[in-house]
C-alpha cells in the first residue's frame, strides 16, 4: 500500500470518532506502529488535529479544530449529498445579494471531485426533481451559522424585532432552537427583558448579533417544535377554532401539518384539533378535509358556517345527481 493510500485509510479510521490504540491502528494498516506514528506527524503537519493519550489505554483519536478530513462515500451517499444540496441551495436556505451560499460553495466542490458516471447519475436524478415556488421565506447560510453556533455554545443574540403593526424593538433573547416549518424559519429563545419563552419569525428579524455573554441554558415548557406549531395554530388571528375529532391521535396526527394546526390526545378515542386564522372560510375549508367525524367546540360562529356550507353542498349533490338546472334569479 502506498504511503498516500495509507494516509486515507487512517483518516477514515479515525473519522470514525472513537478512540484506536497504535497496535490496533497497525494491524489494520498492516504495518508497524513506528510507522503508525510516522503516519500520524504527516497528517498532523497537514492540519488534521489527530490527538494522542500516552500510556497502555491510550491511543489516537481526531481532535477538535483543523481540518475536515476527506469524505469517503459510495456512489448511493453521493447522490443523495448532491441533490440534497441542490434542494437546499434553491429553498430553505437563501443567499442574500453580495453573500456567498454555503450549500452552493459545498455542491460544486462536490461535483469537481465525482467520477463522471456519479455526476451524470446524480444530475439525472437532481434535473427529474421540479420544485413548485411554495413562497418560503429562505435563511441565508451566515444567520444559520450565527443562531446555531449561539444556541450551541449557550451565547445571547441580540436583534431588532418587528412585530405585526408594531414598531421596532430590541431582543435579548437566550437562543434555544432554530426551527424550519416548510415555509419560515423561527427562532424559538428565551426573552431576557421579558422573562418568557417566545417564538421568533427570523424574517422579521434585523441586525442580528451573537453576544460574547453566555447563560445557563434552561428548558422551555415544552418541545421547540410544539412552541412553533402552537405559535402557528393559535397566534393572534381573529377566529381560533377548537374542534373534537372522534378518532385517536395516532390516526389524526399524521394528516394535519404542524404549521397548520395542533391535535392533542383527549382520549383513547377523540382527539382535540386547534387552529387559527383570520377568516372563517378558511377554517371550514380545513375542516372539510379532515375525514373521521367531528364536532366544532368553539367558535359558534364557525357551527353555523358550516350549517351554511352544509346545506349549499346538499344542494349542489341533489342538484348534481339529477342533472337539474339552477334557475337564474330574476
Amino acid at each position: 500500500m502506498s504511503t498516500a493510500a495509507r494516509l486515507l485509510s487512517l483518516l477514515g479510521m479515525l473519522s470514525d470518532g472513537r478512540e484506536f490504540s497504535g497496535a490496533e491502528l497497525a494491524e489494520r494498516l498492516e504495518v508497524d506502529i513506528r510507522t503508525v506514528r510516522r503516519d500520524v506527524d504527516r497528517l498532523r503537519g497537514l492540519g488534521y488535529p489527530v490527538a494522542a493519550r500516552r500510556g497502555n489505554t491510550g491511543g489516537y483519536r481526531f481532535g477538535t479544530g483543523g481540518r475536515m478530513p476527506p469524505l469517503l462515500l459510495d456512489e448511493a451517499e453521493a447522490v443523495a449529498i448532491v441533490v440534497g444540496l441542490r434542494t437546499v441551495t434553491a429553498g430553505a436556505i437563501s443567499s442574500p445579494p453580495g453573500t456567498g451560499a454555503g450549500a452552493a460553495r459545498a455542491l460544486a466542490a462536490l461535483e469537481r471531485v465525482l467520477p463522471p458516471e456519479v455526476r451524470a447519475q446524480a444530475s439525472a436524478v437532481a434535473d427529474g426533481v421540479v420544485s413548485l415556488d411554495t413562497g418560503a421565506v429562505g435563511l441565508s447560510p451566515e444567520w444559520v451559522a450565527v443562531i446555531v453556533g449561539a444556541c450551541r455554545d449557550h451565547r445571547r443574540l441580540r436583534f431588532e424585532y418587528r412585530a405585526v403593526d408594531r414598531e421596532p424593538t430590541r431582543r435579548d433573547v437566550e437562543p434555544h432552537r432554530l426551527v424550519y416549518s416548510g415555509r419560515r424559519w423561527y427562532l424559538v429563545a428565551r426573552d431576557v427583558d421579558r422573562d418568557a419563552w417566545r417564538t421568533f419569525r427570523t424574517d422579521r428579524m434585523a441586525d442580528l448579533t451573537a453576544g460574547t455573554l453566555t447563560f445557563r441554558p434552561q428548558e422551555p415548557p415544552e418541545d421547540a417544535a410544539t412552541m412553533v406549531s402552537r405559535a402557528l395554530s393559535t397566534g393572534p388571528y381573529r377566529w381560533t377554532a377548537r374542534v373534537r375529532i372522534f378518532a385517536p391521535l395516532q390516526s389524526v396526527a399524521p394528516h394535519v401539518p404542524a404549521s397548520m394546526a395542533m391535535v392533542q390526545a383527549e382520549s383513547a378515542t377523540s382527539s382535540i384539533l386547534t387552529t387559527g386564522s383570520d377568516h372563517l372560510t378558511d377554517l371550514a375549508m380545513h375542516l372539510g378535509q379532515i375525514t373521521s367525524p367531528f364536532e366544532v367546540l368553539e367558535p359558534p360562529e364557525l357551527v353555523d358556517l358550516l350549517g351554511v356550507i352544509g346545506a349549499r353542498m346538499t344542494a349542489a349533490a341533489a342538484r348534481s345527481a339529477s342533472g337539474t338546472p339552477l334557475e337564474p334569479s330574476s
